[in-house]
């Protein structure tokens, strides 16, 4: 029999140096805008405070426009030690914690279930979506004089004016969050048995509650916000009516000073809120 060659085996040539593709760059976040933003937003505090001492220690604005901080930091001292020519500032402060928060937690209880209600039946989201949006544009002073005819001077008017500017953030965050389940989802837990109800409570409101989380953390800020109009009646204790009452006075440290104070509880509120939403929804924006 003729010998049969064996067959040649042709290494593959090795790539020269012209072929390589380029190195493709990888930015150091996966997504646009991850990474903590801590520092620079301390920085950004810091050059903010040392602007305005520069500013109001070269005289280049009067102090009744805008005062130094020294002399605000001056009054936040004075208050809080109750050295101040007013009730000291943890009677302002708890009389304005008890009637955000009351309205608030009311709003929680009576707008999240009218909400879940508007986003799973037509007949609710009939009833009570036309009040719900002639009302919400509405700025809290323009319907402020008929809450005092109709209900007087007292803690409820306060309250009340506090938790409309709550109530209608959140019943539409929660009406909008019911509509965040997929139909995949919902066709997925009823082709493994599950009720109606529990389609709701184990398939529909987790994937809702993010929506509610955000809702309430705007429904506090627009809290705080209404907090000044609503110190307007006939209040003698209250960051809003420390505020007021220093206007009239033109003691506009004592006015920088409040809106301070107000500012900061509600940023803390936000981030206390955010945290909560971390513990809550740790799945939110990974899907």
């Amino acid at each position: 029999m003729p010998d049969i060659a064996a067959p040649t085996v042709v290494a593959p040539a090795a790539p020269s140096s012209a072929s390589k593709p380029a190195p493709v760059k990888v930015s150091r976040f996966k997504v646009p805008g991850e990474g903590s933003s801590f520092g620079i937003s301390v920085a950004t505090v810091i050059v903010l405070l040392v602007l305005w001492t520069l500013v109001t220690n070269a005289g280049w604005v009067k102090p009744l426009f805008l005062p130094k901080p020294q002399a605000v930091f001056q009054q936040f001292v004075e208050y809080l030690t109750g050295r101040a020519n007013d009730k000291p500032l943890w009677q302002h402060f708890s009389a304005s914690m008890f009637r955000v928060f009351t309205a608030f937690f009311v709003a929680c209880l009576t707008a999240i279930p009218i909400g879940i209600a508007m986003g799973m039946s037509r007949v609710a989201r009939g009833i009570f979506d036309p009040p719900l949006e002639f009302y919400r544009p509405l700025p809290p002073l323009a319907y402020l004089p008929l809450i005092i005819i109709w209900f007087g001077i007292d803690e409820l008017p306060k309250v009340l004016l506090i938790f409309l500017s709550c109530f209608a953030p959140l019943a539409l965050a929660a009406r909008s969050g019911m509509r965040s389940a997929s139909q995949e989802q919902i066709n997925a837990a009823y082709s493994m048995g599950a009720s109606y109800m529990q389609v709701i409570r184990h398939v529909i409101l987790p994937s809702a509650l993010p929506d509610i989380l955000v809702g309430m953390r705007i429904a506090i800020g627009f809290g705080w916000t209404t907090l000044v109009a609503a110190e307007m009646v006939a209040s003698n204790v209250g960051l809003g009516q420390m505020v007021l009452n220093a206007s009239n006075f033109l003691r506009t440290d004592i006015v920088i000073m409040g809106i301070i104070v107000i500012g900061v509880v509600a940023y803390l509120f936000d981030l206390l809120m955010r945290w909560i939403e971390v513990k809550l929804v740790p799945w939110k924006g990974k899907m």
